[in-house]
């Protein structure tokens, strides 16, 4: 395929593998959408919308708890240039998904990212600040929370959604031999960008209940300026000033070919690492066969807010 553009949707599930199964199976049923979400601009919104569809049926948002922040049942559905594409044309294709899920589906969608109509909603975390629960509260109340399109007041269920367009992202996380979440979050907070840390890296620190351990999760905005042996650096620095040792790590959906290093520290520790990860490689599969690929959600939640 000359075009292909990369799909991220964030969705508020990481315990039941079978909802994750299901909103994947509506999202394959898009011809030659791609593991984990990859297919051609004139594909990539009708995918988008049966994974949305799907997801605001199956998860119930007045009964979620979770660690992250979050808007709604799919929390962020960004799109990404891969190939042949410009970040303008996934502009317009998230704006034609967000129109399309405000009025087929009745829930408010905040544009974010280079895809925002407001310049106080480019960040996602002003967009997503106190997260749903706030959100239910101003939605009606506050003009400055009113939705880019669809309806004043969050959907029963499926809470909201923010849709974006931006570059790739690398969501890394490294686990902490620890069960205290305060080493997580003072780590975290010690190499973010927005503390003075690493540029272009968000971070926040996770407990991992099923784990009995810690986790620093990053997003790598920029990762030809932080890359990730720079960031597992960061966090084993800090880590050793309170004494605590790196578990393991994870590359969380694909990274770019040019962005691993075999040879760095933290490659012997990625979990569930395969070929599969690379992102050429995927395309590869998408040019290599007309069949659908399946999609899959991420093992953890990709894009976060600080």
């Amino acid at each position: 395929m000359s075009q292909l553009v990369e799909c991220v949707p964030n969705f508020s599930e990481g315990r039941r593998p079978d909802i994750v199964a299901r909103i994947a199976a509506a999202i394959a049923k898009v011809d030659t959408a791609c593991i984990p979400f990859v297919a051609s601009p004139e594909q990539i919104v009708s995918a988008a919308f049966n994974a949305v569809s799907t997801a605001s049926q199956l998860i119930d948002m007045t009964t979620h708890r979770g660690e992250h922040p979050r808007l709604g049942a799919t929390d962020v559905l960004p799109f990404v240039p891969v190939k042949g594409v410009t970040i303008e044309e996934c502009v317009a294709l998230a704006h034609e998904a967000g129109r399309r899920i405000a009025s087929e589906l009745s829930i408010p969608v905040y544009f974010y990212e280079r895809a925002a109509l407001r310049s106080n909603r480019v960040n996602l975390e002003d967009v997503r600040r106190g997260a749903l629960e706030l959100l239910r509260e101003q939605i009606t109340t506050n003009p400055e929370r009113a939705p880019d399109v669809g309806p004043a007041e969050v959907h029963d269920t499926a809470g909201a959604i923010a849709v974006g367009a931006r570059p790739f992202l690398i969501a890394f996380n490294v686990v902490l031999r620890s069960t205290d979440i305060q080493v997580a979050r003072q780590v975290a907070k010690a190499i973010r960008a927005r503390s003075g840390g690493l540029p272009f890296l968000k971070a926040l620190g996770f407990q991992l209940h099923t784990r009995s351990l810690v986790q620093v999760s990053m997003n790598l905005v920029n990762y030809e300026a932080t890359g990730m042996t720079e960031a597992y650096r960061a966090v084993q620095g800090e880590a050793a000033k309170v004494g605590v040792e790196i578990a393991n790590a994870e590359i969380v959906g694909l990274v770019p070919r040019n962005a691993l290093d075999r040879d760095a520290e933290y490659f012997p520790k990625l979990e569930k690492f395969s070929e599969a990860k690379i992102l050429e490689n995927q395309i590869e599969a998408c040019s290599e066969t007309d069949q659908p690929q399946g999609a899959k959600g991420p093992e953890s939640l990709e894009e976060f807010t600080s």
